[in-house]
C-alpha cells in the first residue's frame, strides 16, 4: 500500500470524526461511508459510559474532537516528513493498550499502520469498543487495511515487536515476558505544573482543564503543583471553581469523599474547596480528586529536580519557565509528534 493511500485513509477518518461534538452532531455529505457508520457511532458514544463508567459523553466527545483535529493531511505530512518510511519491511507489532481514557492507545495503533507494519491489538477491558469501531471505518474506506489489523482477546502470539502500556507493576511483567522482542514498555507517569504566583486568572482556569479533563485519569493530567514559598492558593481556587460540577459525577464524588476521609484520618493537613483537595506531598502520583503540591526555594532548584525525575514525568506545564513545557490548558491536546514518555514511536518502528 502506498504511503499516500495510508495517509488518505486516516484523513478520511479525521473527516468522519469531525462530524461529532457534544453540542451538535452534524452529518456531512462529503464524508465516506457515512451511511454505514454515522448513526452507529452516535449509538456507540451513547453506550460508552455503560462500557466504562468514566467514559461520559463529554469525555468521549472531547477525545473524538481531539483526534478529528489531529488527523488532517497537513498534520500527517508534517509528522511523517521527519522519517523515510519507504523501505519498511512489514512486520507484526503487538499492542497492549491501556484503557484509562477514551482512545488512549490510538496513537500507537496509528503509528504502526502509518509506518507500513501490521498491528496485533490487545485492548484494555476498559476501552474495547471505540478503537475497534474506528478500525472498521478505516477498513471500509480502504479494504486493503483489513489484512493489517488483528484484534485478540487472548495473549499476544506470533508478533515481531511490541508496544505495551501499563502500571509500574505490569511493566516488570512486560519486560520479562517480551524480553526477546524489540519493545517499548510504558510505565506510570504523571504531569506537573510549575507556578510562580504571577499567573493570570485565565492561566489558572486553563490549568483546571489540565487537572480535571478525563477526571484526572490520564498521564497527561496535572497531578502535582510546584509553588514558591508563601504561595497564595486563593487565586487558584477561585479560578478552578469553574470546574465545580465535577463533584456531581458519582464516581468522582465517591473518590473525593473516600480520599479526603483517608487523608483526614491520617491527620494530613489539606486545602479543600469541596471538590478538590490539595495536599503537600513530595510524590508525583496523587489520587483522583486530589492534587499534591510542593514548595520550592528557587526556579533553578525545581528545574534540576524535574530533570532528575524526568522518567516519572509525562508533561510539565508552565508559563515558559521550564524548557519544553506546555502552555496551560494544552496537556490533553498533544500533536501527532508529541510522543508518550518522549519515546519516538515511529523511529522505533522504522528500525525493527
Amino acid at each position: 500500500m502506498l504511503q499516500k493511500e495510508k495517509n488518505n485513509a486516516f484523513v478520511e477518518l479525521g473527516m468522519f470524526l469531525s462530524q461529532f461534538s457534544l453540542d451538535n452532531n452534524t452529518k456531512k455529505a462529503n464524508v465516506l461511508c457515512n451511511d454505514l457508520f454515522y448513526d452507529n457511532f452516535i449509538n456507540l458514544i451513547e453506550l460508552s459510559q455503560s462500557h466504562n463508567g468514566w467514559f461520559t459523553k463529554e469525555q468521549v466527545y472531547f477525545a473524538i474532537n481531539s483526534w478529528s483535529k489531529a488527523l488532517t493531511e497537513e498534520n500527517l505530512d508534517k509528522w511523517l516528513s521527519q522519517y523515510d518510511l519507504s523501505n519498511i519491511e512489514p512486520k507484526t507489532v503487538g499492542l497492549v493498550l491501556a484503557g484509562n481514557i477514551p482512545l488512549v492507545g490510538f496513537h500507537d495503533f496509528l503509528s504502526v499502520l502509518i509506518s507500513g507494519h501490521k498491528v496485533l491489538v490487545k485492548t484494555s477491558s476498559n476501552d474495547q469498543h471505540l478503537i475497534k469501531f474506528l478500525a472498521n471505518y478505516l477498513i471500509s474506506v480502504n479494504p486493503e487495511i483489513e489484512n493489517r489489523i488483528t484484534f485478540t482477546d487472548g495473549k499476544l502470539e506470533n508478533f515481531d515487536a511490541v508496544i505495551a502500556t501499563g502500571s509500574n507493576n505490569t511493566a516488570r511483567y512486560f519486560e520479562f515476558y517480551f524480553k526477546d522482542k524489540p519493545r517499548i514498555i510504558r510505565k506510570n507517569r504523571n504531569s506537573v505544573a510549575v507556578l510562580t504566583g504571577n499567573e493570570t486568572h485565565k492561566d489558572l482556569v486553563n490549568l483546571g482543564e489540565d487537572i480535571f479533563r478525563y477526571f484526572g485519569l490520564g498521564c497527561r493530567n496535572v497531578s502535582k503543583l510546584f509553588v514558591p514559598k508563601n504561595y497564595n492558593f486563593q487565586p487558584f481556587f477561585k479560578a478552578i471553581y469553574e470546574y465545580k460540577d465535577v463533584i456531581f459525577y458519582e464516581k468522582y464524588s465517591n473518590n473525593y469523599d473516600y480520599n479526603k476521609a483517608v487523608f483526614l484520618m491520617s491527620n494530613f493537613k489539606l486545602l479543600d474547596n469541596e471538590f478538590l483537595t490539595l495536599k503537600e506531598d513530595s510524590s508525583y502520583a496523587s489520587p483522583i480528586s486530589s492534587v499534591f503540591y510542593e514548595y520550592y526555594e528557587s526556579l533553578n532548584e525545581i528545574k534540576n529536580q524535574l530533570e532528575k525525575d524526568s522518567e516519572q514525568i509525562q508533561c510539565i506545564v508552565s508559563k515558559d519557565i521550564v524548557k519544553n513545557s506546555i502552555a496551560f490548558g494544552e496537556t490533553q491536546k498533544p500533536n501527532l509528534w508529541d510522543y508518550a514518555d518522549n519515546v519516538d514511536t515511529l523511529a522505533f518502528l522504522k528500525e525493527i
